[in-house]
């Protein structure tokens, strides 16, 4: 009740035991503090055991565990009253939607001013207890270093087709951009210092003619540029409320699940199966605030058609839910028929964010160049009645925390996007589409179920011998030394599954499968 420091007239309104006043009764008498404001919802007021260790911290136990405290707990009904009648409420809570929609809807007609002191669960880093201890590739790396350290003399052997990491230089046009750049910064009339937070106009609109040569008009505007799609399917985030539910496939690229988690949102998952090709569609029983969608897909290769993305657009508009749609391997589809954004399906840029990278199309992998579309449309009502621009929220997002990405590496960037330079980066696809059509013919010759390897880098199959993928990623690198990725690390769907990648050189590619083929 530190309230009393600074007003004398100050009353608790809660729910307590009907012990409370036994044990706090002559305390509250002393104070003169009012107890008209207790209200009792159970027979013991909660109590906590706090244990202290030599180390700094600490542990709290409930005594009559965690539930009880949901139990006596004050909800928004019990201090409709005191609206009326309070000068000031003073509220410890956390970002519950629902419950600041009744206090927002009780302050509408009255003068009572509320301060609010958000509850930890609402803030603190205790969300990254939920994570995994280990991300997917951490503990892929951490396995293949025991085996080197264990079998020095096959460490040599060892070919990676896990980690999406390329393998082919930058192309000739980057470089030379890039020393262009460079030599623009040692001549003062050239020099740049700081950049926009949005990325350069010259960058934006070199995307945006991309975009228009692939059927599908985008404003320059609504395209910032950024450091990497990763970074930017995990900020996103934070433009979204704690209790909003996101919707993620299963299997999923792990930054998707994780990045929520941190973040303590309700996370919900929707089945991708060898029954439905992976490509999960909506479902009208459930309802979602947000939904990962990421075509052609990370780790199962499998890519919506026009169809299904107008299944999920109809979805998302009717919910009023948000699309995150990751196009990072837009330039691997081949098919013409095959959506390469989200917004060739019309009413998107009314749901839609979507997320690109030229990572694996142009070889950033290092460099470091992307970019994220928020449409000026994407507009949505808030609970008490005002509008909200995501496109706005985003704006002021990158302003604030993001310093922009450095001129040398948009310049460069830009000339990917030319006719030119996409011309180039397709030649270096091409390359890496020899490799996953070696994997694939060789899955198809040993019977193996799988997806991907077409309009995609990545090939998603079923581990043979009914072994789970762990399982299998310790046997094929314990006897072909070969490394891929266990599906599991994409969720339950995947623990029978295994991801290989294409962008190995092709004679480690061809070797790598030409043990395969020895084992199986």
């Amino acid at each position: 009740c530190g309230v009393k420091l600074w007003c004398d007239d100050v009353m608790l309104a809660t729910g307590v035991g009907a012990d409370f006043q036994g044990i706090y009764g002559k305390w509250y008498e002393k104070n003169h503090i009012s107890m008209e404001g207790l209200i009792i919802k159970d027979e013991k007021t909660p109590h906590t055991v706090i244990n202290y260790f030599e180390d700094g911290e600490r542990e709290e136990i409930p005594l009559y565990g965690a539930d009880h405290y949901k139990k006596i707990e004050t909800v928004p009904e019990d201090l409709k009253p005191y609206f009326e009648s309070a000068k000031g409420i003073y509220i410890f809570k956390n970002s519950n939607a629902e419950y600041w929609k009744k206090i927002i809807e009780y302050k509408k007609n009255s003068s009572t001013k509320v301060m609010w002191e958000i509850g930890s669960d609402a803030t603190c880093p205790e969300n990254y207890q939920n994570v995994k201890d280990s991300y997917l590739f951490a503990e892929i790396a951490r396995r293949v270093k025991v085996y080197e350290e264990t079998h020095p003399e096959k460490a040599a052997d060892i070919i990676r087709l896990g980690i999406g990491d390329v393998t082919l230089p930058l192309t000739k046009s980057v470089i030379e951009a890039l020393h262009e750049a460079v030599d623009s910064q040692a001549v003062s009339e050239t020099f740049k210092g700081y950049g926009p937070e949005q990325g350069y106009a010259f960058a934006q609109e070199a995307i945006a003619d991309y975009y228009a040569r692939n059927g599908v008009e985008v404003k320059a505007t609504d395209i910032f540029i950024s450091d990497g799609a990763k970074s930017d399917t995990g900020n996103i985030t934070e433009l979204f409320a704690k209790d909003n539910v996101v919707l993620v496939p299963d299997p999923v690229y792990p930054v998707y699940v994780d990045t929520n988690t941190m973040d303590g949102k309700n996370i919900i998952y929707m089945n991708g199966t060898k029954e439905n090709d992976f490509l999960p569609m909506p479902d009208e029983n459930v309802k979602a605030d947000i939904i990962y969608l990421c075509s052609p897909n990370n780790p199962t290769g499998a890519c919506y058609n026009k169809e299904q993305l107008e299944a999920w657009v109809a979805y998302a508009l009717k919910n009023d839910a948000v699309i995150l749609y990751d196009s990072a391997y837009e330039a691997f589809i081949t098919d013409p028929t095959l959506p390469r954004s989200i917004y060739a399906i019309e009413g998107a840029k009314k749901c839609a964010i979507e997320f690109c990278s030229l990572s694996k199309t142009a070889g950033f992998t290092g460099t470091r160049f992307s970019y994220t579309v928020v449409p000026e449309e994407l507009v949505f009502e808030t609970s008490n009645g005002g509008t909200l621009s995501l496109h706005n929220m985003w704006n002021r997002r990158q302003c604030t925390k993001f310093n922009g990405t450095p001129y040398i590496i948009q310049y460069a960037g830009a000339k990917v996007f030319t006719e030119e330079g996409m011309k180039e980066c397709q030649e270096n696809i091409g390359y890496y589409r020899e490799n996953a059509r070696m994997i694939a013919e060789t899955l198809e010759k040993k019977g193996i179920s799988f997806t991907g390897g077409v309009n995609s880098p990545y090939i998603w199959f079923e581990c043979p011998k009914g072994m789970e993928s762990w399982e299998f990623f310790d046997y094929l690198l314990e006897n072909a030394q070969v490394v891929g990725t266990p599906g599991a690390g994409f969720g339950e769907n995947g623990k029978n599954y295994f991801r290989l990648t294409s962008f190995g050189k092709h004679e480690k590619t061809k070797e790598a499968m030409e043990r395969f083929n020895s084992l199986f």
